[in-house]
């Protein structure tokens, strides 16, 4: 499966699953700093006194800047390959994230996330970008293993940054994994190659920005999806962001638990997004939308259960739901990105990913926000998780829409190839 570049004036054979090492390295580390907010915001709600839905605006500010970046950012992958961009992107987090460490000012804080979502956003175009170019089969498998990058990022945060800040501060803790993430950054730039194809498509002549986005608007599949991607993001944007506060406030469990909590729906969303991507690949001949209406549906039971738990809950009956809620709800994305860059032509994947990201990104930005206005004003969890239902419902009626319009267009390209 060895495919050939041209290194140095030399002919150099490069293994794809190596190269998709480097872009799960790079997404792990992107993940570590920037998802780091959720397992964190309990720590910086109580150095800045912050609401529960100004907890909820920090991720909220992290997709903000996501869904500014997304179609650029997929716009300038078409264009110009992965390889430049991995450093780039690192280099704006981090920078964004350490400057963030050196301010005690809500608004500087939310601004500097903002920036820092730009370099976040432009990981996932950055990186399905490779991966739909290094892999032309096994291609589910492939992107649930770099999505895999996103949660494991998500769950060192919790199990290293949060033990960490409790005992020196967040501060500091964050602003040295910024630096370990530049680094990162750097040695991706080193060793990652872009594709001859990728590299080819660099040099053709650039289409116009406007034109590519209204062209992702006439998809109607795509549209579909992305909208479907606003509600299971910001679902699981709300999972990521209150797990914590809600086993540690409403349940009584320790805060190191509650993080512990955090960490196992994440470890769990890792092997959903592998496993999720093997399922489509071989029970469902690469079929994706009917599993993520599968993933939708699972998710509106385990958030029904988490509805009902009362007070005093232990932490090992949180376990089991944790991980179902986690392996469905943080284990969707691959298959999203599968879905949204497969309905479009392959030389248009970036741009429909960044497509897809800026719309599924309002889920993140209005969710969070939104489910903490309601625990703000009712004072229960409760209805925050029974509103997350309700939005999961809407999500599965999406995706019905979606998979009817792409079988009538089969059925009438089956036609037109007979006729």
């Amino acid at each position: 499966m060895n495919k050939s570049i041209l290194q140095d004036g030399v002919l150099v054979n490069i293994n794809p699953w190596r190269m998709l090492t480097w872009l799960l390295i790079a997404q792990i580390m992107v993940a570590f700093v920037g998802r780091s907010l959720a397992p964190l915001g309990v720590l910086i709600g109580e150095d800045l006194s912050l609401t529960k839905a100004q907890i909820g605006m920090l991720p909220a500010a992290l997709f903000l800047g996501q869904s500014l970046v997304s179609i650029p950012a997929g716009f300038v992958a078409d264009r110009i390959g992965s390889k430049k961009l991995l450093f780039l992107l690192s280099l704006c987090l981090g920078l964004s994230f350490i400057l963030m460490t050196l301010t005690s000012v809500y608004a500087l804080v939310l601004f500097m996330v903002v920036l820092g979502g730009i370099g976040y956003g432009t990981m996932h175009p950055t990186s399905n970008k490779g991966i739909i170019y290094w892999f032309s089969e096994k291609r589910g498998t492939a992107m649930g293993i770099k999505q895999m990058g996103v949660t494991l990022g998500s769950a060192l945060a919790a199990l290293l940054m949060l033990p960490a800040a409790v005992a020196w501060g967040w501060r500091p803790v964050l602003f040295g994994a910024c630096l370990l993430l530049i680094i990162t950054g750097l040695l991706a730039y080193r060793f990652y190659h872009d594709p001859p194809a990728a590299e080819a498509q660099g040099t053709e002549k650039p289409a116009r920005l406007f034109a590519s986005v209204l062209q992702m608007f006439r998809e109607k599949p795509l549209v579909l999806v992305s909208l479907a991607a606003m509600g299971l993001s910001g679902s699981q944007l709300i999972l990521n962001t209150y797990i914590v506060l809600f086993a540690y406030e409403h349940l009584g469990i320790s805060l190191v638990l509650a993080g512990m909590l955090l960490v196992i729906s994440e470890v769990s969303g890792s092997f959903g997004r592998v496993a999720w991507g093997v399922i489509s690949d071989n029970l469902f001949s690469g079929k994706r939308i009917i599993v993520l209406v599968i993933i939708a549906s699972l998710s509106i039971l385990t958030s029904l259960v988490i509805s009902q738990l009362p007070e005093g809950t232990s932490f090992w009956v949180m376990v089991p739901i944790t991980v179902l809620f986690g392996f469905c709800i943080s284990g969707f994305n691959g298959i999203w990105m599968n879905a949204a860059t497969e309905l479009v032509p392959i030389k248009q994947a970036g741009i429909a990913s960044g497509f897809s990201l800026t719309l599924g990104s309002w889920g993140v930005i209005i969710g969070p926000p939104l489910f903490g206005y309601i625990v703000d004003v009712t004072g229960d969890f409760t209805y925050g998780w029974l509103f997350l239902a309700l939005m999961l419902a809407a999500v599965i009626i999406l995706l019905l829409l979606a998979m009817a319009i792409v079988k009538k267009e089969h059925r009438n390209q089956k036609i037109q190839d007979e006729g």
